[in-house]
C-alpha cells in the first residue's frame, strides 16, 4: 500500500507534457500554381478581425489560409514569414488565420513560426504564370498591434506618392496590399522602376476596436508600437536583396521618414 501511495505521489509531481503548437495551411498549397489570369469571386475576404477594403488597386493578391493549434501558455504573437519577410501573426478565438499577400511569379514561401522562433510549419511553391512580372522593387509593412492602423507611404523619383487614398500610380507602382484590419501587411510593389529617388514612410494613422476606427490616445494594444519595414529588390530572383528596418511609434499622427534610395 505504501509503494502503491509512493507511486501516485511521484506521478503527480511529474509534469504533463503540454501539446506543442502546430498550424494548418489550407492556402497555398505546396507545389506548382497557375494563378492570377482572372479575378475569382469564390476567394475568401477575411481577415482578422474584419475584411480588407479592396480600393480597386488589389487585383492579384492571394489569401494566405490557416489555423493555429495548441497555443495556451504559448507567448503570442506568432509569426508568419512570406518569402522571407517576417510578419506578426495574430488569429481570432479559434486559431484562425487569413492573411491576404500579392505572390510574384517563381519560388515563394509561406512559414509560420512559433513566438520562441521555432518553425512549426513551412511550404513552399512555384508560381507557373508568367503573366506576373516578378517585382524588381518590393515594400512590405507589418507591425504588432493588431487594434492599430498604420499606414506605408512611397514617393516615386516622378513625384507621385502611393499612400491608401491614392493606392495606384500612373508610372505602374502602386500599393497592391492594402490591409485596413490589423497588423498588416501593406505593400508597394513595381515591376519595372523609374531611375531614380524613392522615399519611404510610416504613418501610425489611428487605431481600430469593435466600434470601428478611432482617434483616441490609448485604445491600442501596445504602448509602443513596433513596426517593421522590409525593402526587397528583384524578390524570387538569384539577384535578390533586402534590408529590414525595425521602427517604433508611440502616438497616433506619428510621421517616420524609413529610408531614400536610388534605383
Amino acid at each position: 500500500m505504501r509503494r502503491l501511495l509512493s507511486f501516485v505521489g511521484l506521478a503527480m509531481m511529474v509534469p504533463v507534457a503540454l501539446a506543442e503548437p502546430s498550424a494548418e495551411l489550407e492556402g497555398p498549397t505546396g507545389g506548382w500554381r497557375f494563378s492570377g489570369l482572372i479575378d475569382r469571386d469564390d476567394q475568401p475576404r477575411v481577415a482578422y478581425p474584419t475584411p480588407p477594403i479592396d480600393r480597386g488597386a488589389q487585383r492579384g493578391r492571394s489569401m494566405i489560409e490557416g489555423t493555429l493549434k495548441n497555443l495556451k501558455g504559448a507567448r503570442q504573437p506568432h509569426r508568419l514569414v512570406v518569402n522571407g519577410n517576417p510578419l506578426p501573426l495574430y488569429t481570432d478565438d479559434d486559431g484562425r488565420f487569413v492573411r491576404p499577400y500579392n505572390f510574384g511569379a517563381g519560388s515563394n514561401s509561406v512559414e509560420v513560426v512559433s513566438g520562441d522562433g521555432k518553425s512549426i510549419k513551412r511550404i513552399q511553391f512555384y508560381e507557373a504564370n508568367h503573366l506576373k512580372t516578378p517585382a524588381r522593387v518590393r515594400i512590405v509593412l507589418g507591425w504588432d498591434d493588431p487594434k492599430a492602423e498604420l499606414d506605408l507611404h512611397v514617393v516615386t523619383p516622378d513625384g507621385q506618392h502611393a499612400y491608401w487614398a491614392a493606392p495606384v500610380m500612373s508610372n505602374g507602382g502602386g500599393l497592391d496590399t492594402d490591409s485596413v484590419d490589423g497588423p498588416g501587411p501593406e505593400m508597394f510593389t513595381m515591376t519595372a522602376p523609374l531611375r531614380g529617388t524613392y522615399l519611404v514612410y510610416v504613418n501610425y494613422w489611428g487605431n481600430l476596436n469593435e466600434n470601428g476606427y478611432n482617434f483616441e490616445a490609448g485604445s491600442n494594444q501596445n504602448e509602443v508600437i513596433t513596426s517593421q519595414v522590409s525593402l526587397v529588390f528583384n524578390e524570387n530572383t538569384p539577384n535578390e536583396k533586402r534590408e529590414t528596418f525595425v521602427v517604433p511609434l508611440r502616438g497616433i499622427g506619428d510621421l517616420q521618414f524609413i529610408k531614400a534610395f536610388n534605383y
